[in-house]
């Protein structure tokens, strides 16, 4: 645009000029070897003007000639990639519809000459595997490995695939190679949790269940539950193995997770087991005196007896204030049982009924409603279990 207008410029300026240069036409000599031009200075400028349009319009047909040749010759590499990213889009909708078919073919084509065949390649494994076509999956991911930076995925994506497959010694093979760390992505930790789990090797999950703590890859439910979980199940294993063992599983755990109600029961059944019950009841009375919870009532008559005095009366003591507790009254009722008080479990599964019925309360208090020979009482509990839910 610039350039067309100093043109024109140019000319309206030559058109003003040219009455006055007319009049005084000048005189221009030009010498080159043997050739000598004359001629006038109006001549002269015409001549350099037309000179510079004819060396601009050589240099455009010059410019479009190699362009066209240019074009001609990686014209078909275009054609492919413009194919390339047609295939990929329809393969992109295809997967959007699970149409995994179309989707596998339309990626792998799309992967040839695609802009990013990786993407091609990973999607083209995942239509392939929706398909239960391993091979094909594999021959995929084994082209994305070529790529250094896709090393990490490509094993990832090969080990959640066996892992759906249920080929979980290939999957662990993978997360063994792979080492989850602290410096592991969240990915690779995410799949060595689930693989873990599976495979129920409670150990592995607990020495990176900290880096799952710090990278906060669960919310705190999840990972309260997962965590209560492990720990659980790794005193319960320990106790079937030795006293040593639970001894050492017991002090690998943080001073918090100590206080928890669910391991502090675990590790009573485990003292119990290996006939350190001074121990336990030591424990239960702590809990009993800082958490009483449902769990650790509903827990408390498989972890003592009617000799344990002591805890039995540290029991009673919280009954003012759990007087409306049924978890608590079904604590004492059971407990009543164990020495035999059937009077006194009567009026605690009463308790029980009248708080939070339901069907095997129901039928817990008619027994021992029969034991007392209250047959027309017992009859009543058992009419109510059978209505109850």
């Amino acid at each position: 645009m610039i350039k067309t207008l100093v043109y024109v410029l140019i000319i309206l300026i030559g058109l003003c000029l040219s009455p006055l240069i007319i009049g005084q036409s000048g005189y221009v000599y030009i010498a080159i070897g043997e050739y000598q031009i004359e001629t006038s200075l109006v001549a002269a400028v015409v001549g350099l003007i037309v000179f510079y349009f004819a060396l601009q319009l050589i240099e455009w047909l010059l410019v479009l000639l190699l362009n066209i040749i240019l074009s001609s010759r990686y014209l078909p590499a275009k054609w492919r990639k413009k194919a390339a990213k047609k295939h990929t889009l329809i393969g992109a909708l295809a997967i959007a519809e699970e149409d995994w078919p179309a989707a596998e073919s339309a990626m792998a084509k799309g992967a040839q000459q695609g802009e990013i065949p990786l993407l091609n390649l990973f999607a083209a494994a995942r239509a392939a595997h929706y398909q239960g076509k391993t091979t094909a999956r594999d021959h995929y991911l084994t082209q994305a490995e070529k790529n250094p930076v896709a090393q990490t995925a490509v094993n990832t994506s090969r080990a959640r695939y066996f892992i759906k497959q249920g080929d979980l010694v290939k999957a662990r093979a993978i997360v063994d190679k792979l080492s989850p760390t602290s410096k592991s992505s969240a990915p690779v930790l995410k799949l060595a949790m689930d693989l873990y789990q599976q495979q129920q090797d409670w150990q592995a999950l607990k020495l990176i269940l900290p880096i799952v703590t710090k990278r906060k890859l669960l919310s705190e439910n999840e990972l309260a539950t997962l965590t209560i979980q492990t720990n659980t199940i790794l005193l319960t294993n320990a106790a079937k193995e030795s006293e040593a063992e639970l001894e050492k599983c017991w002090q690998w755990l943080s001073k918090a997770e100590r206080s928890n109600e669910q391991l502090v029961i675990t590790y009573a059944h485990g003292l119990n087991a290996f006939k350190r019950k001074e121990k336990a009841l030591k424990l239960l009375s702590k809990q009993l005196k800082t958490q009483p919870s449902s769990t650790l009532f509903n827990a408390l008559p498989d972890l003592i007896s009617a000799d344990d005095v002591e805890i039995h009366k540290l029991i009673e003591r919280l009954e003012p204030t759990h007087e409306n507790d049924a978890d608590f009254q079904t604590c004492l009722a059971k407990l009543a049982m164990q020495k035999r008080d059937a009077k006194q479990a009567k009026l605690h599964w009463q308790n029980v009924c009248r708080i939070a019925p339901t069907r095997q309360t129901w039928l817990a208090l008619a027994q021992v409603q029969e034991q007392l020979g209250e047959n027309t009482s017992a009859a009543q509990s058992y009419r109510k279990a059978a209505i109850t839910t």
